[in-house]
């Protein structure tokens, strides 16, 4: 049962036990903050994973991604192999002041060319300046923090078993080049070797004393 006055005790009570703590000041900009690790500051771009598919800028709700590209053809990487046509990146920008943080962009990135950084001073005078090029996000991309470290009795991510397996096939068959280049040297180095000793044995038999051809033979 309560009696009159008691909200009031309480809340007194509660700003005395607030005044008898020590207040904490954060002395920014002087001390930087401690953030949390998945902290959404800016975006960052990793450019050499970007395929320019336009996922991101077709997801995006506010519209804010602005993506240029063109067409480059590739030739073939074998003799008799036809050429590719790939997509190079001109233009990678974000409007910041449309952006509304959501990451719609980064989950849907397939190839993982986007990724959050806690960098958050980027405050501008003009609005306009707070459209970000490509340049400016590949430098936010080296403050992206490293991702967790995996449970160790955790599988082995299939990224990485593709790479490995990648990269072995791709060791096999530089040391089998190797290897059968090692043999074409051999044996073209035995093959120089027999036709000096045969040249050898024929100008020997031919001035051997005993032949009848031999000029020596009639003196």
């Amino acid at each position: 049962m309560s009696f009159p006055g008691s909200g009031l005790a309480k809340g007194l009570a509660v700003t005395l036990r607030t005044m008898t703590k020590r207040s904490v000041t954060a002395q920014y900009p002087d001390v930087q903050p401690d953030l949390a690790p998945r902290t959404r500051g800016v975006i960052g771009l990793f450019e050499e994973n970007c395929t320019v598919c336009m996922l991101c800028a077709r997801e995006c709700p506010d519209w804010c991604i602005y993506i240029d590209s063109h067409k480059e053809t590739v030739p073939p990487a074998a003799p008799g192999g036809r050429e590719r046509s790939r997509n190079v990146l001109d233009r990678f920008a974000i409007d910041f002041a449309l952006c509304m943080y959501c990451g719609i962009c980064i989950e849907v990135c397939p190839f993982d060319a986007l990724f959050w950084s806690p960098e958050f001073e980027y405050a501008e005078t003009d609005i306009r300046d707070l459209t970000h090029e490509r340049d400016k996000l590949r430098e936010w991309m080296w403050t992206v923090p490293e991702p967790p470290a995996l449970d160790p009795a955790a599988e082995e991510p299939k990224e990485l078993a593709a790479a490995r397996k990648a990269a072995d096939k791709l060791a096999a068959q530089q040391q089998a080049e190797a290897e059968a280049e090692a043999e074409a040297a051999r044996a073209q180095a035995q093959e120089q070797t027999a036709d000096q000793a045969g040249a050898a044995d024929q100008a020997t038999d031919r001035n051997r004393p005993d032949r009848p051809d031999n000029p020596g033979e009639g003196q």
